[in-house]
């Protein structure tokens, strides 16, 4: 057992390699292989999308645990604790099992160089595969076939969606983007899709592989039913089977019917009762989540929200569309990040944009951001800090007024973190 603290570890796992990201699978397979983690789980799910991985994922590791299914799930980043990135059985494993997995990766690797994410991977695989359990469901990190996550052969492959990001990693095209992403197939394993205008090169390496393709609204995928309700409908065994009167649900239901047909697709099966009761359960901080806060004695209604690219602003905009309610902004962004992409599909939908740099060095400068809104029309206040821009907006808007804080993972901690130290507390609602 190694005598380092889960701090003095991730510390030591950010300085043991000269680049934060350095794509290739030579080196993380080589470590894999000495540990035999090459097969975590006698089921791997590995998920990939531009946007909607969270949510898929957590909606899956329902799905299998409801159906009695011992689970690991890997998913990045995390919102306020390292530890959340690797679930068993849906709960968090503690820092004393992450040490000791990373002390069996330290002396596996030997003088190879690890990333921190590749370090932070195979520790995750060697928890799985001491765990012994039933399925996994493995998020991608970047893109898909140089991704760390993809040392291990999925038995089902997902593709939530496929847009622009990390264009540096992944290309200024669809086509390579989804070239990319293709990278997690398997030679004549299934693939399920929720992105529903797969670019070429994908589809070509579908039919390279012969796999089996499904695809949200051809072959899968949900539409309302009765006044509130939604009933989803999938392939099983070749055959349409549809799921109704499905209950209220925290996540977007296009990630949750991929959860399904995937989990299907593997040949699991659960009774509609069960269905419901697994999709009403799923949950994933940080993806379009409302919540109420209690402020000076008054309920309020916050969304918190991750997303940070084109995709995801168009997708929360459609989301945010449903209701006619006013609604603020508070809102930070990566340097790497397509601010006009962001900003376009949003544009005119919030009163006003409270906005203030990130707790990183790639954050975009408050003024920046102001200067890009102000001179699209919009109405901003630039602030110091998230925490700032988060009391700024609780303080001068009206007690219905909605505060959507988004922009990155970043931004939604830093809220999260200031609203559990003050009288701003989250609570359920």
């Amino acid at each position: 057992m190694s005598q380092r603290s889960l701090a003095q570890w991730l510390t030591r796992l950010e300085g043991l390699h000269p680049s934060e990201i350095d794509m290739g699978l030579a080196r993380v397979r080589q470590v894999a292989e000495r540990l035999e983690l090459l097969q975590p789980a006698p089921i791997v799910f590995t998920v990939t999308g531009t946007n909607g991985k969270g949510s898929t994922c957590a909606a899956l590791d329902s799905l299998l645990r409801v159906s009695g299914q011992q689970t690991g799930c890997y998913t990045s980043p995390h919102l306020l604790h390292y530890n959340e990135r690797v679930r068993i059985n849906g709960q968090m494993v503690s820092d004393e099992a992450l040490c000791e997995a990373f002390a069996a990766v330290d002396q596996a690797r030997g003088d190879v160089t690890l990333t921190y994410f590749e370090f932070g991977t195979l520790a995750a695989l060697w928890l799985f595969k001491a765990a012994r359990l039933d399925a996994v469901v493995l998020e991608v990190g970047l893109g898909g076939r140089l991704d760390a996550v993809n040392v291990v052969d999925a038995d089902v492959a997902i593709v939530t969606s496929i847009g622009l990001d990390h264009q540096e990693y992944l290309g200024n095209t669809l086509e390579s983007v989804g070239f990319e992403k293709a990278g997690i197939l398997r030679s004549r394993r299934p693939v399920i899709s929720g992105e529903q205008h797969l670019p070429s090169s994908f589809k070509q390496k579908v039919a390279e592989l012969d796999c089996e393709l499904l695809v949200r609204g051809v072959d899968f995928g949900w539409q309302p039913e009765g006044e509130d309700g939604w009933c989803a409908f999938a392939r099983v065994d070749g055959q349409a089977c549809d799921y109704h009167d499905l209950p209220p649900v925290s996540l977007p239901r296009d990630n949750l019917a991929v959860a399904l047909q995937a989990f299907l697709q593997a040949g699991f099966r659960l009774p509609e009762p069960k269905v419901r009761q697994a999709l009403a359960a799923a949950t994933a901080p940080g993806r379009l989540e409302v919540r109420r806060v209690s402020w000076r004695g008054q309920p309020r209604q916050v969304c918190l929200d991750v997303g940070h690219n084109p995709h995801a602003a168009t997708f929360m905009a459609n989301a945010l569309a449903a209701s006619k309610r006013e609604r603020v902004a508070v809102f930070g962004l990566l340097t790497d990040k397509d601010l006009a992409g962001v900003h376009l599909p949003l544009q005119g939908m919030f009163s006003r944009w409270y906005v203030a740099p990130l707790d990183s060095p790639r954050s975009r400068p408050a003024a920046e951001l102001a200067e890009h809104l102000s001179e699209r029309g919009e109405q901003v206040k630039a602030c110091s800090s998230i925490a700032e821009a988060l009391r700024c907006a609780l303080d001068e808007t009206a007690s219905e007024t909605e505060i959507v804080i988004f922009g990155s993972f970043f931004c939604v901690a830093a809220a999260i973190l200031w609203l559990s130290e003050t009288s701003g507390e989250l609570i359920d609602g």
